[in-house]
């Protein structure tokens, strides 16, 4: 499994994660409007503010877990993407240049 699986499953568990809790707040406030401990607006103002600040949470999780990843790929001496593409261009020349030697030879 390539890393960018790992990071898509782990921000996929923190999405599901994240919609868990903002349906239990969200059933939270509007218990709290039956009960008659805050208002309908207040709810909202609530239900927004927290939306907002997981929002900004998740995108900080996101950042932080894909430099993770990167580190510990990198720590693992894991090439990057470019690397890997870097080498198969090489690669390519190198083979390239092997064929057009084996075919001056020949002639």
């Amino acid at each position: 499994m390539d890393s960018n699986d790992w990071v898509k499953q782990l921000l996929m568990l923190g999405v599901g994660t994240t919609s868990l809790v903002a349906e239990k707040m969200k059933e939270v406030s509007e218990q709290w409007v039956k009960d008659g401990k805050i208002n309908s607006d207040q709810a909202q103002d609530f239900m927004d503010d927290l939306m907002d600040k997981i929002k900004s949470e998740q995108g900080n999780f996101e950042t932080q877990m894909q430099r993770q990843m990167r580190n510990m790929l990198q720590d693992l001496g894991v090439p990057r993407q470019g690397e890997v593409d870097e080498l198969r261009g090489r690669i390519d020349r190198l083979e390239r240049q092997l064929r057009d030697l084996e075919n001056k030879l020949w002639r």
